[in-house]
C-alpha cells in the first residue's frame, strides 16, 4: 500500500469512528435508560445529556481544534484525537452510572473535535488536483455507506451483545487507525497559520451553550426547585452576552464577525440553526418512541429510519449541481417544506402501533408490521426527499459566500451551528414534552401523583415503564408518550417551515450566468445527512473559477 493510499484509509477510518459513534448512540439510548443506574439524573434527562453532551463539547472545540491541527501538525493532532477517542470509548463502555457516562461522552466530544478536522486536513495535504477530488469522493462514499448501515449495526450490537458494545467497538478500529497513521501518514503543517488561538472565546462558547442546555433540562426535571439549575442558566446567559463583546475586541476571534457581512452567509447559518435543530428533534424522539414506547428492537429502529437516508446517498450530488446552475434559493425553500410534511405525517403515528422485533436469527421477523408501512415509512420518505433537495444546496451556498482565505473557518462555523441547534432544541423541548407527558398521564390515571419522585423514576416520557408499574398506568403512559411525540413533530414542522421562509426571503441568487463560487469541499462534520454531500463541491472545480488544489486546500488553512 502506498503512503497516499494509506493516508486516505487512515482518514476514512478516523472519520468513520466519529460518524459511526454518533449514528448508533441514539439507537442505544432506550437500553441505556433501562439498564444503567442513575443516582442524580432522571432517565430522559440523562439520555438528553448523553446525546447532547457529546455535541456540546464537539461544537465548542471544533473551530479551535481546526486551528491547532494546522499549527501543531496534522498527523500529531489526528493521532492525539484517535488516542483520546479510544480512551473515552473504553470509559463510556465501562461507565458504572448514567452520570459517569455523561462525563465520558463530553470528553469523547473533545476528542472528536480533534479527529474530524484532522481527517479532512490529511486528505487535503496529501492529494491535489483530480486525485484530491477522487479522494474526497471515496471518503464521502464510505461515510455515506456508514450513515445507512450505522444505526442497523448499532441496533444489532445493542440487541445481541449490549449497549456497551456500541462504545467498545470503537477500540479495535482506533488501534488499526493508529497503526496506519504511524505507518503511512506524513507530518504536515501550515507554516503561515496564525499561532494565536482564541481560548477564551472557546470557553465562552462552551459555557453559553452548556449553561443554557443543562440549566433548562435540570430545572424542568426538578420542577424548578434546584438552585443549581438557575445558576447554570445564569452562567449560560452571561456567557452568551459576553461572547459577541469578546469577538469584537480580541485580535484573533474564534468567529470572525466580518464573515457575517455576507447576506447569504448570515441567512444560511440562521436557517441551518433552525433546520438542523428540527432534524435532530425528529430522529432523536422518533428513535425513543419506536423503542421506548412501541417496543421496537434496536436493530428494527435502525432499519426503520434508513430509507430516507438512501435518497441522500443516491441523489444529493445532483441537487448540488442543479443549485449551482439555477441558484440555491428555491431548493433551500422546497426541501424544508417537504421535511415539514414528513414530520406532520409522523405526528399521527397511532399509540396502538405494534412492536417490530427484528431478529437476524428469525426470518419471520424481517417483515415490518403494517402500521410501519402506512404510518411511519411515508413520513420518513418525505423527510428524506426534502433533505435530499436541501442539504447540498445549503452546503454549497454557505461555502460560496465566504472569502477563500476564510473557507475553513466558515465551514467550521456552519458545522458548529448545526451542532448547537439540536442541543438547544432538545433542551427546550424537554420542558414542553415533560409537562405534556405528566399532565396527560395525570388526566388518564386519576389519583396518580405525577410530581412524586418515585413515580417519575418509574414512569418516564418515551421510555418503557418499570416492571412494577400497573397495567392501567402502562397504557396511559403509552398514550401520553405518543401525544408528547406528536407535539415534538408539530414543533419540528414549524421550525422547518420557519427555515424555509428564512431561505425564501433571505437568500440572494447570483446573477444570470454566474455559478456560485465553491471554495472548498464540504468537511461534513455534522450529522448523518451533511456527511453525504462532500463530493458535490469537490467534483465541480470548473464552477469555482479556480484550480481545484488551491480551493480545496484553503479550507483547512482556515480551520
Amino acid at each position: 500500500m502506498t503512503s497516499a493510499r494509506g493516508t486516505l484509509w487512515a482518514a476514512i477510518l478516523g472519520s468513520c469512528i466519529v460518524f459511526l459513534d454518533s449514528s448508533v448512540v441514539s439507537v442505544a439510548l432506550p437500553r441505556i435508560g433501562q439498564e444503567l443506574p442513575a443516582h442524580i439524573l432522571g432517565v430522559l434527562e440523562g439520555q438528553s445529556y448523553v446525546y447532547g453532551g457529546y455535541l456540546l463539547a464537539e461544537s465548542a472545540f471544533l473551530i479551535l481544534a481546526g486551528g491547532m491541527t494546522d499549527v501543531y501538525g496534522r498527523r500529531r493532532m489526528f493521532a492525539l484525537g484517535l488516542a483520546g477517542f479510544g480512551a473515552t470509548s473504553i470509559l463510556s463502555g465501562l461507565a458504572p452510572t448514567l452520570e459517569w457516562l455523561v462525563v465520558f461522552r463530553v470528553l469523547q466530544g473533545v476528542a472528536g473535535a480533534l479527529l474530524v478536522p484532522g481527517s479532512m486536513a490529511l486528505i487535503t495535504a496529501t492529494f491535489s488536483g483530480e486525485a484530491q477530488g477522487r479522494a474526497f469522493g471515496v471518503w464521502s462514499g464510505a461515510t455515506a455507506g456508514l450513515s445507512i448501515l450505522g444505526p442497523f449495526v448499532g441496533g444489532l450490537l445493542v440487541d445481541t451483545v449490549s449497549w456497551r458494545a456500541v462504545f467498545l467497538i470503537n477500540v479495535p478500529v482506533v488501534l488499526i487507525t493508529l497503526w496506519m497513521t504511524a505507518r503511512f501518514v506524513r507530518e504536515s503543517r501550515d507554516a503561515g497559520a496564525a499561532k494565536a488561538f482564541d481560548v477564551p472565546g472557546t470557553l465562552l462558547t462552551a459555557l453559553a451553550v452548556g449553561g443554557l442546555v443543562v440549566g433548562t433540562i435540570s430545572g424542568q426535571q426538578r420542577e424548578w426547585h434546584s438552585p443549581a439549575a438557575f445558576a447554570a442558566l445564569g452562567v449560560g446567559a452571561a456567557a452568551t452576552a459576553l461572547l459577541p463583546w469578546w469577538m469584537m475586541r480580541t485580535p484573533h476571534p474564534l468567529i470572525p464577525l466580518s464573515l457575517f457581512r455576507s447576506r447569504n452567509f448570515t441567512v444560511t447559518n440562521l436557517s441551518t440553526l433552525v433546520i438542523y435543530a428540527a432534524l435532530a428533534v425528529t430522529f432523536y424522539y422518533l428513535t425513543l418512541l419506536l423503542q421506548g414506547t412501541f417496543g421496537y428492537s434496536a436493530a428494527a429502529a435502525g432499519v426503520a429510519s434508513a430509507p430516507g437516508v438512501l435518497f441522500m446517498a443516491l441523489f444529493s450530488a445532483r441537487f448540488g449541481a442543479l443549485a449551482a446552475r439555477y441558484g440555491p434559493r428555491w431548493f433551500m425553500t422546497v426541501g424544508p417544506v417537504l421535511m415539514a410534511l414528513g414530520c406532520l405525517w409522523l405526528a399521527w403515528i397511532p399509540a396502538t402501533s405494534p412492536p417490530w422485533t427484528l431478529n437476524l436469527s428469525a426470518l419471520a421477523t424481517f417483515a415490518p408490521p403494517a402500521e410501519y408501512v402506512t404510518s411511519i415509512l411515508p413520513g420518513i420518505l418525505l423527510f428524506g426527499l426534502g433533505a435530499m433537495v436541501m442539504v447540498a444546496p445549503l452546503t454549497t451556498t454557505v461555502m460560496a459566500s465566504a472569502p477563500v482565505e476564510h473557507a475553513g473557518v466558515a465551514s467550521a462555523i456552519n458545522n458548529a451551528i448545526a451542532d448547537v441547534g439540536p442541543q438547544l432544541a432538545v433542551a427546550a423541548l424537554f420542558i414542553v414534552l415533560t409537562v405534556q407527558f405528566y399532565t396527560a398521564l395525570a388526566g388518564r390515571v386519576p389519583g396518580l401523583d405525577v410530581s412524586s419522585p418515585a413515580v417519575r423514576a418509574e414512569v418516564a416520557p418515551l421510555n418503557l415503564p418499570g416492571p412494577n408499574t400497573p397495567e392501567p398506568v402502562r397504557r396511559a403512559a403509552r398514550e401520553a408518550s405518543t401525544g408528547a411525540f406528536r407535539l415534538a413533530m408539530f414543533v419540528a414542522a414549524a421550525m422547518l417551515v420557519g427555515g424555509a421562509a428564512i431561505n425564501a426571503v433571505g437568500i440572494q441568487t447570483p446573477g444570470a450566468g454566474r455559478a456560485p463560487r465553491v471554495v472548498s469541499p464540504d468537511p461534513s462534520w455534522r450529522r448523518w445527512c451533511r456527511r453525504l454531500t462532500a463530493e458535490v463541491p469537490a467534483a465541480r472545480p470548473q464552477d469555482t473559477g479556480r484550480a481545484a488544489p488551491r480551493s480545496t486546500s484553503s479550507s483547512n488553512r482556515g480551520s
